[in-house]
């Protein structure tokens, strides 16, 4: 038999072959008629109608809140991911391209806010007409382009390089702290394979110390290089780095070192995996155990965005919010690990300095009757009230009503000097704005040093540096920058130089499109403060920083409370009040020279840590800190923001304002407010600006337009402000870990 008749038999099988093995096959055989109309549609009497267009998909939310911003039409080009059209600029990845649709791509490597590496390969998404897989972090997305992200080839590769990922990767899960918010745990169960092929040996790496901070476990380390990337781009040090090839690949120091940046502690939030951790945060809690409390930083005068965790009454740890005008997704090391000054030398109970010099617990009803009788038995002049670096608005306005109410007007705000100017708003803020500073094309630093002063300020410096190639001029005594910047000047000569248009920077100022000068707060402790302020202003008259379009005139604060204050007006009557006190009000004020403090007078302390103006009091009235009570800050550039209490307050500690309240009525001099919507309600007669929470409130007048001073100008040159920055207040000098921070800062 031919193989034409043996493949017609088989494909034709005779119908008495299907009829022998169903005889009710035969039943739904159908002749088929075939019609002429059908072959001839002109013949056909009515025309088909053609099928409805199909409906628009639904839109998509993006994830994380992802953003298109178009500067032109002409940038938009539009592409379909999974079907779905979408416009983007031109420019953008395809995996940005993919957030903007709603779709959420897998990664390991690629960080919004650094640059791409393209190395981990968990991307892999499918483009009709590409012969494999494409990365889709470092492939630019392109008109018309087709992206396929939940096809089975797109599954399979996601598959295999999780399978290779997990190859060296140690079964650390059940003492892992990353465990629970690890993003190998997470993306391994939703892209990866049941089971793993490799049988072999798994290798390990020696870890690295980075100093008492970070801890690490560099056998965990999947080489995503996002630390590399963070240190040199973000932080500006060049510790990390990738060594070796192939199975011998790590990340380390190169030579023994530690991590020298004042950002360290970032690296541990970016670190996909266990291989980065908080060292003081090691096998203290899960973080399903955790409670979190979003609300902000006090250490500095930036206000950085944090979440506190919480256990019960302690506090565990502090990590950072996203806040895009402030502090990006960032935090200082200070911001980040003084929680555990929260917790020691804490003071518990009102206290009265005895005859033999020995404190002792008394009630609150005793300890503020003692107050109140010596508050009324010296003169109103002599009475004088100082607020401290972490005071909040509410407590700052009550104290300066209570002061009012005994006669005296001799209330301040510790760093702000004996005389701060209070007159114009924008003499004493960040006129640009933290996030206004990427617009600026050259710096004038004068007197301040960011890098301690303001950590968050000077990640926006630097990241400004890097991406405009902006000037850099400082005038100061000299310190380390990490940045490219010309040294000026020591002292005020150099700015008379650059007024009177003598100093070669000169020309680079008067050549900016958006110059900007940032004036440290450290000159307001100067006495010629006026004097240099003046010229200062000058030099801004003269180069054009001041218009109605761009104001780059900033002063950069120290802490927490000055902004606030001085928008209270807590400016003393007299210069020299402190000298002539005979009744001293210290409201968590440390940093105050005690020596001028005349031996007879009553001092008061009220405050959460027993620091150095605890040495000098005589009644002791214990506060609560910025993580148990609710307070107004404003940060340097104008930003209301509020803390919301995180842990319950420590022993019979009170809030601020509720012990002033307390204490003006045991005085028999009730303040009119006895809950916080009231003392609100006062701050809103002096400060409204105080209550727009999370608004940036820019100033009305120039600072400019001030007359110029007539003073002195002393040559001394600038001093430095901060001389260690891990110990600025009383919960950082009271930290453990700061402590350790502060021996390995000195020893280097």
């Amino acid at each position: 038999m031919g193989l034409g008749s043996f493949a017609s038999r088989v494909l034709r099988p005779s119908s008495r072959l299907l009829a022998s093995r169903n005889p009710r096959i035969l039943l739904h055989f159908r002749p088929i008629v075939s019609t002429t109309e059908l072959h001839n549609a002109d013949a056909s009497p009515a025309q088909p109608q053609a099928d409805p267009a199909p409906p628009p998909p639904p839109p998509r939310t993006p994830v994380g809140g992802a953003r298109v911003h178009f500067s032109s039409p002409e940038d938009a080009i539009e592409v379909f991911v999974d079907g779905y059209p979408v416009k983007v600029p031109k420019g953008m990845t395809v995996l940005q391209a993919c957030e903007i649709a709603g779709v959420d791509i897998p990664r390991f490597c690629y960080h919004s806010r650094l640059s791409i590496a393209g190395n981990c390969r968990m991307c892999l998404v499918e483009v009709e007409k590409s012969p494999k897989p494409v990365a889709s972090c470092a492939m630019p997305a392109l008109p018309g382009m087709k992206i396929k992200t939940d096809t089975p080839l797109a599954k399979k590769a996601r598959e295999g390089v999780m399978e290779f990922l997990l190859m060296n990767h140690p079964l650390d899960c059940p003492i892992c702290d990353q465990g629970g918010e690890c993003d190998l745990q997470d993306q391994s169960m939703a892209f990866g394979s049941d089971r793993g092929r490799f049988t072999d040996v798994k290798r390990s790496v020696v870890d690295k110390n980075l100093g008492p901070l970070v801890k690490t476990v560099m056998t965990r380390c999947i080489q995503c290089t996002r630390c590399v990337r963070f240190a040199t781009e973000v932080a500006g040090v060049q510790d990390l780095g990738m060594l070796g090839r192939g199975s011998g690949e790590e990340i380390g120091t190169y030579v023994e070192k530690l991590m020298t940046s004042e950002l360290s502690g970032n690296v541990i939030d970016i670190c996909p995996v266990g291989a980065l951790t908080s060292k003081p945060f090691a096998f203290k809690a899960r973080n399903w155990e955790l409670k979190g409390t979003e609300t902000i930083d006090v250490t500095d005068a930036v206000g950085s965005n944090i979440r506190i965790d919480s256990r019960g009454p302690e506090v565990m740890r502090i990590v950072p919010r996203l806040n895009e005008d402030i502090n990006e997704e960032w935090i200082s090391d200070k911001t980040r690990f003084c929680y555990d000054g929260l917790k020691r030398q804490r003071l518990n109970d009102p206290m009265i300095r005895g005859a033999d010099g020995r404190f002792k617990a008394v009630s609150w009803r005793d300890a503020l009757a003692i107050v109140a009788e010596a508050a009324h038995q010296v003169k109103p002049e002599e009475i004088v009230g100082i607020a401290g670096k972490l005071s909040d608005a509410e407590s700052m306005i009550a104290l300066k009503d209570l002061l009012n109410r005994l006669g005296s007007n001799n209330v301040w705000c510790e760093g702000n000097g004996p005389q701060p100017n209070a007159d114009l708003r924008s003499g004493y803020m960040m006129n640009t704005g933290i996030a206004g500073l990427e617009k600026a094309d050259v710096f004038l630093l004068i007197g301040t040093q960011p890098r301690v002063e303001a950590a968050m300020v000077n990640a926006r410096i630097r990241k400004t540096v890097r991406a405009t190639h902006a000037k850099v001029g400082y005038v100061g005594p000299s310190t380390e920058f990490n940045y490219d910047h010309e040294h000026l000047g020591a002292g005020p000569q150099a700015l008379i130089d650059i007024a009177e248009g003598r100093h070669p920077f000169c020309s680079i100022l008067k050549n900016a499109k958006n110059p900007a000068i940032i004036v440290g707060a450290g000159l307001f402790e100067r006495k010629d403060k006026d004097a240099i302020f003046s010229v200062v202003e000058t030099i801004a008259k003269l180069n054009n920083v001041v218009r109605p379009d761009w104001n780059g005139y900033n002063v950069l604060l120290l802490n927490a409370s000055q902004a606030a204050a001085l928008d209270l007006g807590l400016v003393p009557e007299s210069v020299n009040s402190i000298e002539s006190a005979k009744f001293l009000y210290l409201m968590g004020a440390d940093d105050v020279d005690l020596e001028k403090v005349p031996k007879d007078a009553f001092v008061v302390y009220q405050g959460h840590h027993g620091d150095r103006g605890v040495y000098r009091a005589n009644v002791i009235l214990p506060a609560a800190a910025f993580s148990e009570k609710e307070g107004t800050y404003e940060n340097t550039e104008g930003c209301a923001q509020q803390t919301l209490p995180a842990v319950p307050t420590v022993g019979d500690a009170r809030d601020d304002w509720k012990i002033i309240r307390a204490l003006s009525e045991v005085a028999g001099l009730q303040l009119p407010y006895d809950s916080l919507g009231a003392i609100r309600s006062r701050i809103r007669t002096v400060a409204p600006n105080l209550l727009q929470v999370d608004e940036r409130e820019p100033a009305t007048f120039s600072a400019t337009i001030k007359p110029e001073s007539t003073q002195k100008m002393d040559m001394a040159d600038f001093g430095s402000t901060i001389e260690n920055f891990y110990m600025t207040d009383a919960i950082t000098r009271a930290s453990k870990i700061m402590a350790q921070c502060s021996a390995l800062l000195t020893k280097k």
